[in-house]
């Protein structure tokens, strides 16, 4: 019977794992660990499922070729964490699960947008205090917005379709614009998307390119009344410009999903202990700051996808098959 160990499996997966099992007649072997604390699982399974923020350390990659592996799939659209030329090297084909559920982060996004336009951060503060006087917070209804997509794919595109049967003005900016949602977005230059944009919001991957995406000199272009989400990967936004972006009120506020060096801080019961990272602690202490922890994917659809499409890869490339989500070198 085909074996295959899921490494970082959190409970609420778990339904969706033992479905998958019994429909396909395989065993799912599951831990809670990262793969490099699992290596002692891996020397007599199939197949291998990971998922995980911080990088895959490179001593990983031979131990699993010694140990017979031939694919390595991330149930994650991002595969940042996994170093595929040297995955390549020792005979790992690299998938992961690009579409999800593209709804799940452009609804979370949207929901980020509706709560800067009409202040709810800046109301959830004052009524903390007792304080329930409106000066200073009214808002912008969001037919009379514009609002700034930067990265217009499958998530991005998803959310200017949201935004615009909302009657909000989209614009959107994106090396390779998508002929398909022409009379939805408006594509402009990012200088320009940042210069108008009520509320600027990020769906790009992280790459080389997409690295410091917004620095000081970006936020200088937005106006001083301009919110920003980031629902895709943290190190898009020098977080130490955004920072002082906030505190100087360069920008109004922002919605953050993501930050660099979450991995310690999200997902972790810091109730009784201090937040390690100063940055993140900068950002939680600031009023004009939504802070998540990288949740806007976490839906009942998207953690069943993200389960059920990484295994069928994995199947399908242990039958000798090819997945369309094999990252290529």
């Amino acid at each position: 019977m085909t074996t295959i160990l899921m490494t970082s499996v959190r409970d609420d997966e778990m339904d969706a794992i033992n479905q998958y099992a019994e429909q396909h007649n395989i065993t799912i072997k599951t831990t809670p660990k990262l793969i490099e604390d699992a290596l002692d699982l891996t020397t007599d399974i199939d197949g291998l499922v990971i998922q995980q923020r911080d990088p895959v350390p490179d001593h990983v990659y031979p131990i699993l070729k010694e140990h017979g592996l031939k694919q390595l799939a991330s149930r994650t659209a991002g595969y940042d964490m996994v170093n595929v030329p040297l995955a390549h090297e020792n005979g790992l084909i690299v998938t992961n699960v690009p579409a999800y559920s593209p709804r799940s982060v452009a609804e979370f996004a949207l929901m980020q947008i509706f709560r800067l336009l009409r202040n709810t951060y800046a109301f959830d503060h004052r009524v903390a205090q007792n304080d329930f006087r409106w000066a200073g917070l009214q808002s912008i209804e969001i037919h009379s917005a514009t609002i700034g997509i930067i990265g217009v794919g499958r998530i991005g595109g998803t959310l200017a379709k949201l935004l615009k049967a909302l009657d909000a003005r989209v614009l959107g900016y994106d090396v390779n614009p998508r002929s398909d949602l022409a009379g939805i977005v408006e594509y402009v230059s990012k200088d320009e998307l940042l210069q108008q944009s009520d509320v600027v919001s990020l769906h790009v991957d992280l790459n080389p390119t997409s690295v410091n995406l917004l620095t000081a000199s970006d936020f200088q272009l937005m106006k001083n009344s301009a919110g920003l989400v980031n629902a895709s990967r943290g190190p898009v936004v020098n977080t130490s410009d955004l920072i002082a972006a906030l505190e100087a009120h360069t920008i109004k506020a922002v919605a953050l999903d993501t930050v660099e060096g979450e991995g310690p801080v999200f997902n972790a019961d810091l109730r009784q202990k201090v937040i390690s990272d100063p940055q993140i602690a900068k950002l939680h202490a600031l009023e004009n700051v939504i802070l998540t922890p990288h949740v806007a994917f976490f839906t009942n659809i998207a953690v069943q996808n993200m389960v059920d499409f990484a295994l069928d890869d994995v199947l399908t490339i242990l039958n000798g098959g090819h997945s369309s989500h094999e990252i290529k070198p």
